[in-house]
Formats: C-alpha cells, sequence, structure tokens
C-alpha cells in the first residue's frame, strides 16, 4: 500500500478558492480521519484523492508516483459513499462482487472474496437477499462489503454513517473499529462528527474553512490543542469559553473573569508572566469540575438545569452571564436553582489568546 502525499494542493472553483495550498501526508497503514463542520473542505480533498475533483494546483503522489493525471479506476481504490448506492435487482452476493465481474476475475476467486467479507462484516446470511429486504445498518455493511472485496491498497470513506440514527451509528463505529484493526490498508475517512473521529482515527486532521487547523491522535487533540477552535469542536460536551484576564500576584498567575478567579498551576504560570494583563479566553471542559468538598479551586456557580444519569449528573450552570456545562459523578441528583461550589482542575486548565484564539 502507497504513502500517499498532498503537495501544495490546492482547489478553486472559478475565481473562489475554496482549498488554499497545502500539504497533507497519509502514511502506510494508516486510518486517518478528516473532520470538520460542512463547508470546511473535508469532503473535496477526498474527492480529489479518489479523482473525481481535478486540483487547481499542486500535486498528489502515491509514495514517489505522481497520480493526479490518472483516471479513477487507475488509482487503486475503493470508496464507501454516504449514500449505499446499491443495485436494487441485484441480492447482496451480486451487489457485492459487482466490481469484480467487471474486472474478469475467476467465480472461485470471487466466492472465496465475497464469503470472506460478509463473514468479517456479519452479513453472510444476507448474500441471498435483495437491498429492499434489509435494514439501513445492514445496507451500510454490504456497501462496505462491495468496498472491500476489492482489497484495494486504500478505502476512502466519505461519511458513510450520516444517514443512520444514533443507535446504529454507534453500532457501527464499533464494527469499524474492529474492522479497522483487522485490515492493515490506508483507510481515509470523512465525517462531520467528532466522535467518529475521536473513536475510530489513528490521526485525525482537523479542518475548517479550507485550512488544516492541527492534526494529531486524539489524545492530544484532546489534551494540547492549538487553538480554540479545535479545543471547541473536539470533545463532548463541547469545552467552555468565558472571558478573562491574566492577573498576577506575587509568584502565583491567576485567571479572573466575571463570577470566578481561578489560579493556574506553577507550570502554566511559569510560562504566562510575560502574558500578565492579557485579555484571555478561558477554557474548561465539563470534565474538569469536581463536586464539593473534592479537589481543585473553588468556583461557585448556579445550577439552571440538572440532567441526573444515575452514575453522572450533566449540568447547566450559570457563571457571571455565561452558562457553563458540568459534568459530575454525583451519588444523587443535584437540585436546579441552588448555587454550589464546585472545584476546577487547575492542571486542566487552557488559556487561548483572545485576538487569535491561540493557545497559550
Amino acid at each position: 500500500m502507497p504513502k500517499i502525499i498532498f503537495d501544495q494542493v490546492s482547489k478553486s472553483y472559478g475565481s473562489v478558492e475554496v482549498l488554499p495550498p497545502f500539504d497533507l501526508t497519509f502514511d502506510d497503514g494508516e486510518f486517518t480521519v478528516l473532520v470538520g463542520p460542512s463547508g470546511c473542505g473535508k469532503s473535496t480533498t477526498l474527492r480529489m484523492l479518489a479523482g473525481l475533483e481535478t486540483l487547481t494546483g499542486g500535486e498528489i503522489y502515491f509514495d514517489d508516483k505522481p497520480i493526479s493525471k490518472l483516471d479513477p479506476k487507475e488509482r487503486d481504490l475503493a470508496m464507501v459513499f454516504q449514500d449505499y448506492a446499491l443495485y436494487p435487482h441485484m441480492n447482496i452476493a451480486k451487489n457485492m462482487s459487482f466490481a469484480l465481474r467487471l474486472a474478469r476475475v475467476s467465480k472461485s476467486e470471487i466466492e472465496e472474496k465475497v464469503q470472506r467479507v460478509a463473514k468479517m462484516l456479519n452479513i453472510a446470511h444476507l448474500l441471498d437477499r435483495k437491498p429492499a429486504e434489509l435494514s439501513g445498518g445492514q445496507r451500510q455493511r454490504v456497501a462496505m462489503g462491495r468496498a472491500l472485496v476489492r482489497d484495494a491498497g486504500t478505502f476512502l470513506f466519505d461519511e458513510p454513517l450520516s444517514n443512520l440514527d444514533a443507535k446504529l451509528r454507534g453500532k457501527m463505529r464499533a464494527e469499524l473499529a474492529e474492522m479497522r484493526d483487522t485490515i492493515d490498508k490506508n483507510m481515509v475517512y470523512v465525517t462531520h462528527d467528532q466522535v467518529e473521529a475521536m473513536t475510530l482515527g489513528d490521526r485525525i486532521v482537523v479542518m475548517s474553512d479550507g485550512f488544516i487547523q492541527q492534526q494529531g491522535t486524539p489524545e492530544e487533540l484532546f489534551k494540547r490543542p492549538v487553538n480554540k477552535f479545535v479545543a471547541g469542536f473536539i470533545g463532548s460536551p463541547t469545552m467552555n469559553f468565558l472571558d478573562g484576564e491574566l492577573a498576577q500576584e506575587g509568584d502565583a498567575m491567576w485567571v479572573r473573569g466575571d463570577g470566578y478567579a481561578l489560579p493556574l498551576d506553577a507550570e502554566m504560570g511559569a510560562r504566562l508572566k510575560s502574558a500578565a494583563a492579557k485579555d484571555v479566553t478561558l477554557g474548561l471542559r465539563p470534565s474538569s469540575f469536581t463536586s464539593e468538598g473534592t479537589e481543585g479551586a473553588p468556583i461557585e456557580l448556579r445550577v439552571i438545569v440538572s440532567e441526573y444519569l444515575g452514575a453522572q449528573s450533566v449540568l447547566v450552570t450559570r457563571c457571571g452571564a455565561a452558562d457553563v456545562l458540568v459534568e459530575t459523578q454525583s451519588a444523587a441528583p443535584i437540585r436546579s436553582g441552588i448555587v454550589q461550589t464546585f472545584g476546577v482542575l487547575t492542571g486542566e486548565i487552557m488559556i487561548f489568546d483572545k485576538s487569535t484564539g491561540l493557545r497559550l
């Protein structure tokens, strides 16, 4: 399987530049997820790799071989789309083997590949059925199977789970994760769902407005986002952002704002001393709070809405004029309308430049 290299690739439609020149590499055997909101350029990037969109500038290489002039069928790719695109008059076995039959692969090899992939996807018992007899999740597995039987060097997935309901998406995520661990191929997966990105990707590329904001492992993006956009996009529930100002008191650094004052830990405080009196944005994940009486710097929040989920509670609280989401492991429900003291894990505080959005 090739190493895929985007070298200063750009895309414009007329005078509108949707993807400024960018570099991107997909390593051998890696499951890479392109994630971002609608219109960020992730699907256009995938379609250029597939040969469905032409490049305006730059080049795409498979190892050292330029491929932008090659037809899609010459790129050794298999693609799964958002829509299943199954032939309604063919049974599942014939749908899965269609490309192999066009390529005049022997009947015995077709049978072996279809059976092997069908067993892996748990659809072997459905091979004689028509698509109309299958559920949405089963149809999506067939669409994936049709790609997998081709044994291509690279597999492309363009939002394959977006048509499924929440329960089916969760089930299919688990099946995709299992499949990822059994197939040693390049996989490039496009989604707007950060949960899919976090659970499936070896590496995640976060995009916004045609620009790559950050790329790294799920843990790197969650714990060390480079800017406010990545911090807010990765993680569920989303990160809380509060306006504030850095202040120095003796050797300690604090971040203060409407309704709160929190000390920074020693390492962050030393790093940010030069930014004292600077307007900043405080970032706190809902999981960075502890219940009253436990560890953390104290903060008083008014509970507006309390969602008791048994093992934990998800709270909408208010700090000054801003709403703050809080996750707690409280053993008992927390009543709405009360003012409660929570702890903030200061080691998980993030500080962003208010004007640039970059993490300080």
